[in-house]
């Protein structure tokens, strides 16, 4: 299947802001793509820690356009289940896993454990207790543009009872890390393929990877049902670590633009 999928930001700007963009899919299968940027300078790119590719310019004085397209080759099944996949055992865990078993700065699992343990502790341990856990999130958490800060931790959204998808992806991934169950944040773009398309603008959504028998598994408890056309752009601890723009410097953003759907062929 291809999907093509992009995004726009247009900024004002009183001194030149040197600025890094996270926008460029991870995932294999990028057929083509390109960036038109006003001023036209598309800066240069490297690769972060966690293996996610990022772009950095500098926005210059006044107002300026920054628009980048793809198209990308993807999986046209949905998200895989696997009802009987286990949770892994700390000794078990490979290396890299650790990192995403402990708190992080938006994921302070910490501070959650014992209400984690209260609302799923009884449940059976490996997908039994993960899908549990988005359920309930999915259930317990309302949904709404605004309800959430960029200060916002999963601590903030338990309590709160509401937020947006990355607050959904985050109070998900603390309540795994609680047991010990490695789970990064993910984001991405996820077009509306069969399903109905919501009544708000399309932004970029986050999700969750969960490590379960050896393998790492996508869990959404934004949507909670599984999806067909992700585009991967970057995971890491949390949304820290994953921003689309991040700013050296004071530039207002003034529009935003997310585009994500099946191309036509």
């Amino acid at each position: 299947m291809l999907v093509r999928v992009g995004c726009s930001f247009v900024h004002e700007a009183t001194n030149p802001v040197h600025t890094v963009l996270q926008v460029e899919p991870r995932a294999p299968g990028v057929l083509e793509q390109r960036w038109d940027n006003d001023p036209s300078d598309v800066g240069s790119t490297y690769v972060d820690l966690y293996g996610n590719p990022c772009r950095r310019l500098t926005i210059p004085v006044g107002r300026s356009s920054l628009r980048y397209d793809a198209l990308v080759e993807v999986d046209p099944s949905p998200d895989p289940v696997r009802p009987d996949a286990r949770e892994v055992a700390p000794g078990e865990l490979p290396d890299d896993a650790f990192v995403f078993t402990l708190p992080s700065r938006y994921c302070p699992s910490d501070e959650l454990t014992d209400e984690a343990w209260a609302l799923f502790g009884s449940v059976e341990p490996g997908w039994t207790r993960v899908q549990a856990i988005c359920d309930w999130v999915h259930e317990s958490i309302e949904f709404g543009y605004g309800s959430s800060t960029p200060l916002t931790t999963a601590v903030d959204v338990y309590e709160a009872r509401a937020g947006v998808c990355r607050d959904f992806a985050h109070l998900a991934v603390t309540f795994c890390r609680a047991f010990n169950i490695p789970a990064r944040y993910v984001f991405g773009y996820l077009p509306d393929i069969g399903v109905p398309p919501p009544d708000d603008p399309m932004d970029f959504c986050a999700w969750t990877e969960v490590l379960l028998d050896g393998q790492w598994w996508t869990f959404d408890p934004r949507n909670n049902t599984p999806r067909v056309g992700r585009v991967l752009i970057g995971r890491g601890r949390d949304a820290l670590d994953v921003a689309m723009i991040t700013t050296f410097g004071g530039a207002e953003l003034l529009t935003m633009d997310v585009r994500a759907e099946e191309a036509v062929t």
